[in-house]
């Protein structure tokens, strides 16, 4: 039986809300081994003028516990 734990995470990038999860998956990956799965909870972007300067996620990764 594997048990699993979840985190919160948050990240943001300039080009696009995917950009930010792959951000945070492979930063999240330096210290948490063994991630399995991320669910993006929230989205939201920074507006300056009338251009999307900043896009952030908020998710949760999955990781197995060994």
């Amino acid at each position: 039986m594997a048990v699993l734990k979840v985190i919160e995470v948050l990240s943001n990038s300039d080009k696009s809300w995917e950009d930010a999860t792959r951000k945070a998956v492979k930063q999240a990956s330096k210290s948490v081994k063994n991630i399995k799965s991320v669910y993006v909870q929230d989205q939201s972007a920074i507006v300056k003028g009338d251009d999307v300067t900043e896009f952030r996620v908020n998710l949760k990764l999955t990781f197995e516990v060994k």
